[in-house]
Parts: structure tokens; C-alpha cells; sequence
């Protein structure tokens, strides 16, 4: 058996990783695209990092498009295998994919309209619709808990791992004929204790752990501290500064959280007379499909529907898909809360609120997730006074507020509880990925003193042999 580390490596985006057996049969671990990386993005997302023709199937653990997101492209380059995933990441991958590509097929009739590139010249999308509808179609639910054949000697258990609606853990039974493997992948490993998305469930023994590591560095807050931050900075901000609260948040999980966590505060009478708006078509059609597999969350979701049947919905609550309606947003001098996307801030309608805030110290960007250090949240996550948007330098006068705990990353002790599942004497090799360096070099250390001892930390592209 070899892995290859295709993406995901020293990066918090890009998951991919290849297994290859003794016959050349392969199958990958997500095809995730790689975001927030400046212009080095549209490069990385390029890549020739595998033959399509040569891999067999894909194994995807959720929808987030870090790990989704080139599938659309590896099918139009020629795979042609199955795709396998819970049914709730195939609901919502069909709205994610779908929106990735009109995305780029928008940004790139932009910008060479923008700087006159002729055909020759002009700049084109990784895929465009028609290559999402064919991906689409390859795709194979699975049950979650449930062993499936993938192919002639992989079997693959999917096990919900708490991050976002449906996603999981993989466990691998490798059979190579003289030697037999388990491999499990964690994933985006979730936390313990959130409002929405039930606990990780327990994983089983494995030989080798191929671990994320997004916040291997850090302990969150508990969940309620974050919701009283939220209400704090929300009241900061329309009582005492009359401002707007700008909410970067992606569309798949954040939203959903942030919507639910508000909902249960106006119940409580704990909300002044303020109008939410979650300004992103993304996040209304996800906050749809989260409605429809609401029985896959928390029982505190069950329970808050005996008072009020939708928790994605309330009086104070707006939903807008046309642009007209963002735009008026901007325009508008009122005190609201704008919910919108993406996390990361660098690209979508939140872009266009934070061109159009930042500059007023009335208001307040919050921020409540990871955020790539080279993206437009990354860059005011830690303080600069100065930022470029669509071209232009703004003044960063906005209060800048980052709640952490709302994140659906575990930290480093529920990562080290999500492992202490195994004894980790048996575990042969644990791969760290999805990770900073210096993060992981922490983590590391942190998961030496939990009693791991086999730990790599693998560089893009680098293989493993067993």
C-alpha cells in the first residue's frame, strides 16, 4: 500500500489523498480545491497532481468545497469512476458544486472583460455546469455506520465525525492479499458539545491515521460563552454604535449556526428589535436542505422544535437571493445584522458589505471561523490597518471582533479525545494534514504527550510505503 499526499499538506485547503495497492488499483480521499491562497490559488487548482483515467473511485468525507470542490474538474479531465458519500453531503454537494462553477464562470467573464483579453488570451473557468451535472451522475450514496465495497480489496465504513450536516470519518479494510490495512481518515473532525451537529461518533482501532490538524494549536471556548459573545457584540453594535454587524460566514454549517444560536436568543426575549438578513443564495438553499435532515442533528435541535417549529426561521429573520436586494443593503444607513458569504472574505457578497463598512467605525465585521492567513479575513483577523478590495485600499476603521468558539473544527484536546478512541501503541503511523506547520508542529508535540509517538508530517506529493 502508498499514499500520496496530494493536497492538504502544509495547507488548510486542497484536501486530496491517494491510496495505492499492490495491483495499481488507487482510490483518493476528497478532491478538494484549494481557497484563500491569494494568486496562487487558480495555479494550485491546475495541478496535474494524478492521472483521472488511474483512479479508481473518490471517497468524499463532506461537501465543503476544500474537499469537494475539483471533482467537477477530475471528471472533466477523464475520470469516470464512482464518487461515494452520505446522502446528506450528495444533497448538499449538489448545490455547492453547482454554485462553484457559476462562480467561476462569472469571475472569469469578468475579468477578461475587464482587462480586454482576447479568445486567445482569455482566461477560463476549471469546469464549468455541464461538467457538474456529469459528476453529479457518478456519485453513489452510502449509509453511514455501514461497511461498502469500493473495489477488489478496499472496503470503506463511513462514520459521522460531528464537522457539518453528513459528514464523516472514513475506516478503510484494505485487503492486499499477503497483507491487510486499516487506514482511517479523519477528516474535519468536529467538536463535542455544539448546539447543531451531534457528537463525533467513536472510530475503531487502526493501523494508520491520516489526521486533520486546522486547529491543533489552540482550545476553543464552550459553545454558550460564544452565543453570549455573539449577543454582546450584536447589542455593542446596534445600541451603542448604531452600526451594522457584518457577519463573513460560510454558507454550509457557519450560517446555520449562527442563524440557530439567534433564533434561540430572540425566544428568550434577548433580542432588541434589529432585522437579520442572511444575504446569500448559497446559505438559503443550504439552510433548506439542513431543514430537511434536521433529524440528523442535535437533540436540542428536536427539543427547541417543540417551541418553534423552524429553527432556521423567525419574525426578525430575512432571506435575499436577488442582488437588487443586497445592494440595497449597502445603500440602506440602518442598523441590521448581515449574515453572508464566504468565511474567508474574499470573494461573494460579504466582499461587497465589507467594502462598503469597513470604513465606518459605527461598525463591526465579526468573524466566527477559520480564515486562510493570506485572505481578506485572515488579513483582518490579525490587525492590519490597511486592505486592498476590488482594487481599492481601504482604511480599516471597522470595530474587528473574531469569536472562536463558534468554529466547527474540534481543537487540539477534542481532536486528541476524537483519537483516544484507539490505543494509540497499535497505531503504526499518523499522518497529520489540513494544518499549518507551525500548528502542526504543536499538535504534534501535544499528541506525543497524549502517547502517540509515530507521527509524520507529510510535504506535498510525498508518498508512504508500508
Amino acid at each position: 500500500m502508498e499514499i500520496t499526499f496530494a493536497g492538504a499538506a502544509g495547507t488548510v485547503t486542497g484536501s486530496k489523498h491517494i491510496i495505492r495497492l499492490w495491483d495499481n488499483k488507487r482510490v483518493m480521499l476528497d478532491c478538494g480545491m484549494y481557497q484563500g491562497l491569494g494568486k496562487e490559488t487558480y495555479k494550485l487548482n491546475n495541478e496535474d497532481f494524478a492521472n483521472p483515467s488511474e483512479i479508481d473511485a473518490i471517497l468524499l468525507s463532506h461537501a465543503h468545497i476544500d474537499h469537494s470542490g475539483l471533482i467537477p474538474k477530475f471528471v472533466k479531465d477523464g475520470f469516470e469512476g464512482d464518487i461515494f458519500c452520505t446522502e446528506a453531503t450528495y444533497a448538499l454537494c449538489e448545490i455547492m458544486l453547482r454554485d462553484s462553477a457559476y462562480i467561476q464562470e462569472a469571475d472569469v467573464h469578468y475579468s477578461n472583460k475587464r482587462h480586454g483579453r482576447d479568445e486567445e488570451n482569455a482566461y477560463h473557468p476549471l469546469y464549468t455546469a455541464k461538467h457538474v451535472e456529469k459528476a453529479l451522475e457518478q456519485f453513489v450514496i452510502v449509509r453511514e455506520n455501514e461497511s461498502v465495497k469500493i473495489i477488489d480489496g478496499i472496503e470503506a465504513t463511513f462514520i459521522p465525525n460531528g464537522h457539518i450536516l453528513g459528514s464523516a470519518a472514513i475506516y478503510l479494510n484494505i485487503d492486499e492479499l499477503s497483507e491487510q490495512h486499516t487506514v482511517l481518515f479523519t477528516a474535519d473532525i468536529g467538536r463535542y458539545g455544539t448546539s447543531l451537529i451531534r457528537d463525533p461518533d467513536p472510530v475503531p482501532q487502526a493501523d494508520y491515521v491520516i489526521c486533520e490538524s486546522t486547529y491543533g494549536d489552540r482550545l476553543h471556548d464552550r459553545t454558550i460563552d460564544a452565543e453570549q459573545q455573539l449577543l454582546s457584540t450584536l447589542l455593542h453594535t446596534f445600541k451603542e454604535k448604531k452600526g451594522k454587524l457584518i457577519i463573513p460566514a460560510f454558507s454550509l454549517g457557519r450560517t446555520q449556526e449562527l442563524v440557530f444560536a439567534l433564533n434561540k436568543l430572540d425566544l428568550h426575549g434577548l433580542l432588541p428589535e434589529v432585522k437579520i438578513f442572511v444575504d446569500s443564495p448559497l446559505a438559503t438553499d443550504a439552510t433548506d436542505i439542513t431543514r430537511k435532515y434536521a433529524h440528523l442533528l442535535t437533540k436540542e435541535v428536536q427539543r427547541f422544535c417543540q417551541s418553534r417549529k423552524d429553527p432556521f426561521g423567525f419574525n426578525k429573520l430575512s432571506y435575499t437571493k436577488e442582488i437588487s436586494e443586497s445592494k440595497r443593503l449597502n445603500a440602506s444607513e440602518r442598523p441590521s445584522v448581515i449574515i453572508s458569504a464566504s468565511g474567508m472574505a474574499d470573494a461573494g457578497r460579504v466582499k461587497h458589505h465589507i467594502y462598503h463598512g469597513i470604513e465606518d467605525p459605527k461598525n463591526t465585521i465579526l468573524f466566527v471561523g477559520y480564515a486562510e492567513p493570506n485572505s481578506l479575513a485572515g488579513k483582518l483577523q490579525r490587525g492590519e490597518k490597511k486592505v486592498t478590495i476590488f482594487g481599492d485600499e481601504k482604511e480599516v476603521k471597522a470595530e474587528i471582533v473574531y469569536i472562536k468558539s463558534l468554529s466547527a473544527h474540534g481543537d487540539y484536546e477534542e481532536m486528541i479525545k476524537y483519537l483516544g478512541y484507539m490505543n494509540p501503541g497499535k497505531v503504526k503511523k499518523l499522518f497529520l494534514v489540513h494544518g499549518e506547520p507551525e500548528v502542526q508542529q504543536f499538535f504534534k508535540k501535544k499528541l506525543k504527550e497524549a502517547g502517540h509517538h509515530s507521527i509524520v508530517i507529510p510535504s506535498k506529493n510525498e508518498k508512504f510505503s508500508t
